[in-house]
């Protein structure tokens, strides 16, 4: 069996504090590794599937083209593939830029997308950043949500449970009448070199937990 490692996308899931200090581990932890564990065992993963996953992966293209002309002096913004790995964390950030890590968090309307925040309304996401950090060395990095038109596949299977409210979920998933202004929030993240540490020494508890069970 392979030697456990968190991808960056599910940092937070290990993160968390158990309730009891005699506790080495939450629950919320030990749940995501008995899950680990069971895939390394059965050969199988589990899926984890969400209207608001589907919209962000369907949109990513178009938020990537809608971040270029918002922001047109970044570099040229080409989705990254490159799938990064160390000894503790794996994973493949969205934009990999010469000197910044960008992740981009497609909302899923309006009342979702976190306009008035002043602050990252995700811990997980600084998390996920933190862990690119440390696999490519960069410093700084940004999440970036935007709001877009929901991609009409999606806006069909909501029709599809409100066939007589058409017209009206159409426009409520339609946002191109926006102001682009309204439609992009940006929230800066630096590296925390103690909060990479924390991370590494979180994965070795883990390991020695799924040994144990």
């Amino acid at each position: 069996m392979k030697d456990f490692k968190i991808r960056c996308s599910q940092i937070g899931s290990i993160m968390t504090n158990p309730r009891s200090k005699s506790d080495l581990l939450s629950q919320t932890t030990i749940s995501y590794l008995q899950d680990w564990k069971k895939e390394q065992i059965y050969g199988r993963h589990k899926k984890i599937e969400s209207k608001y996953l589907d919209k962000g992966i369907l949109s990513e293209n178009d938020a990537i083209e809608f971040i270029s002309i918002y922001y047109p002096n970044l570099p040229l913004l080409i989705k990254n593939e490159q799938y990064f790995e160390n000894e503790f964390i794996t994973g493949t950030p969205d934009l990999n830029l010469p000197d910044e890590i960008i992740d981009i968090k497609c909302s899923w309307d309006c009342f979702t997308f976190p306009f008035f925040d002043t602050e990252l309304p995700e811990k997980n996401y600084d998390w996920q950043l933190q862990g690119y950090f440390d696999l490519t060395g960069k410093s700084k990095g940004r999440i970036i949500y935007v709001l877009l038109d929901t991609p009409m596949e999606l806006v069909e299977r909501e029709i599809r449970f409100n066939p007589d409210k058409e017209d009206e979920i159409i426009a409520f998933h339609s946002y191109g009448n926006i102001p682009d202004k309204y439609r992009i929030k940006c929230f800066n993240v630096l590296r925390n070199d103690q909060d990479i540490e924390a991370i590494k020494q979180r994965v070795e508890e883990c390991r020695n937990y799924l040994k144990m069970l």
